[in-house]
């Protein structure tokens, strides 16, 4: 199964009513379990690159390592470039082939995040790229990119209809109450506000900060139209939770193998945990 264009992938979720679940990936193993995860599902899937491990490892050569993996998948994958704070690497994501790219202006003033949205949006649209833009501040920490809690607005209904039809996106990240990084205590989500911005845009909504977030309120945002929802943390932890087991219970384990293959194993079960709360399991037929 080749790429599929992220406008696709989440148009295709909207209509359907799931929501695809967008993971970040960091290694080869990570990007292996996403994969697996996936096929084992049957499910859709979107392979989040994002700030951290592109200052690491680049944006190249995570590119060619989901490229590497790809070899015995068959259900369609979207690798997605999340949180780019700029024109220029949006560009240089789209030369390497993404099939979604987000440049995230939400720190700059509401004008020129939707000169650059927009400009990235028509490159996108040429290329039949899904392109996303974030209106509204999302709290918390990710990439060493931090937005106190307070400053975190809940978006609003007039911001993001002036943002969606001033920058063509296809999906629009909204703030309504989620944070990135862990939960300091349980978030709960502006239902209110979610429902009455999916209206006004008619466009499908991305959930940033999904770790952490209580099943019933993540199943109750994608029946009010969000058709992504974005995990990082969760994974991360699974990941490394594998990891100390091995370590735990032998100290001498130096085969990586064995150690990252645990890690891998064990946020394959976290994916496969999420793809089903979010309904995407069983939908790679539908395209």
């Amino acid at each position: 199964m080749p790429y599929v264009s992220g406008k696709t992938m989440i148009q295709q979720a909207w209509k359907h009513g799931y929501a695809i679940g967008a993971f970040s990936a960091h290694n080869a193993e990570t990007v292996r379990a996403i994969l697996l995860a996936a096929q084992e599902e049957q499910s859709p899937v979107m392979i989040q690159v994002g700030q951290k491990v592109i200052s690491v490892m680049g944006l190249k050569p995570m590119k060619e390592i989901i490229d590497a993996f790809m070899h015995d998948i068959t259900v369609p994958v979207c690798i997605h470039l999340d949180h780019s704070r700029s024109f220029e690497q949006t560009m240089q994501a789209i030369q390497c082939g993404f099939q979604s790219v987000m440049f995230d202006g939400s720190h700059l003033s509401f004008e020129e995040n939707v000169r650059i949205t927009r400009a990235a949006s028509e490159v996108a649209h040429a290329l039949n790229i899904g392109m996303e833009g974030e209106i509204g501040k999302i709290g918390g920490t990710e990439d060493d990119i931090s937005v106190d809690e307070k400053d975190a607005l809940i978006t609003s209904c007039d911001e993001a209809l002036r943002f969606s039809e001033g920058t063509d996106v296809d999906y629009l990240a909204v703030s309504i109450g989620t944070a990135h990084g862990v939960y300091k205590q349980e978030p709960k989500l502006a239902f209110g506000r979610l429902q009455e911005i999916r209206e006004i845009v008619k466009k499908p909504i991305v959930l940033h900060g999904g770790s952490g977030v209580p099943d019933d309120q993540i199943r109750q945002a994608i029946a009010l139209g969000v058709a992504k929802v974005n995990v990082d943390t969760e994974l991360r932890q699974a990941f490394t939770q594998g990891l100390c087991e091995v370590l735990t219970n032998d100290p001498e384990e130096y085969a990586l193998a064995v150690s990252l293959g645990h890690g891998r194993d064990v946020m394959k079960e976290k994916v496969i945990e999420k793809i089903r709360l979010f309904g995407s399991n069983g939908k790679a037929l539908q395209f």
